[in-house]
């Protein structure tokens, strides 16, 4: 499906095709303090992603493996995307909340789920749960960036 999307004050703008109908959930510590919660993200292709508004992006290494982007005007968080070679190296996460239609996603998989606060639960049965050694079992290269 095709789907378009952009920041809360509309300096950064984005049109997505071939974009999945499934969504995942990270709870690693640094996506809960760039989220403020969990990010509920949907994992697209970057070359399926065209930005408008790019002078308007700002960019932070958040380590020697992955960088993550907002929006210069409004604080927007826009994207987490893997640098370095990896299982989900070529993709770009982004929140669900910044489509301007999130419905028809369905959740299929949490990642980092040993550190999910107590108080989080989400619905639906049969997604796919990681830990974080199962993910540091794919991505070999991330240890001790958490």
């Amino acid at each position: 499906m095709d789907k378009s999307g952009g920041c809360l004050c509309g300096a950064v703008r984005f049109e997505a095709v071939n974009v999945p109908d499934t969504f995942g959930i990270c709870h690693c510590e640094m996506c809960r303090r760039w989220t403020g919660s969990a990010l509920l993200e949907v994992s697209i292709k970057t070359e399926d992603l065209t930005w408008q508004g790019q002078e308007h992006i700002a960019t932070r290494a958040g380590s020697d493996w992955a960088e993550r982007a907002w929006c210069r005007q409004c604080g927007t968080n826009l994207y987490f995307r893997q640098t370095k070679e990896g299982e989900w190296f070529g993709s770009t996460d982004l929140p669900i909340g910044l489509f301007d239609d999130p419905d028809g996603f369905t959740l299929t998989h949490e990642i980092f789920v040993d550190h999910k606060p107590d108080s989080f639960a989400y619905a639906g049965d049969g997604h796919k749960q990681l830990t974080r050694a199962d993910v540091l079992a794919l991505n070999p290269d991330l240890e001790g960036s958490q």
